[in-house]
């Protein structure tokens, strides 16, 4: 339980860091995340869609 906060302790700083340091490639990083997950909502929405066309 110890090593799995710990390495979650260690995530967040190495991420905080990063945006820290680079926060135009992190917001691109994000934006291109965000991106994918719309890009995958809008499948499904057209494949229920589609279901009951």
């Amino acid at each position: 339980m110890k090593a799995k906060k710990v390495l979650m302790l260690v995530a967040v700083a190495l991420i905080l860091f990063y945006v820290i340091t680079q926060p135009g490639p992190a917001a691109d990083a994000v934006q291109g995340i965000l991106g994918a997950l719309r890009e995958g909502a809008e499948a499904i929405i057209t494949f229920v869609q589609n279901l009951f066309v």
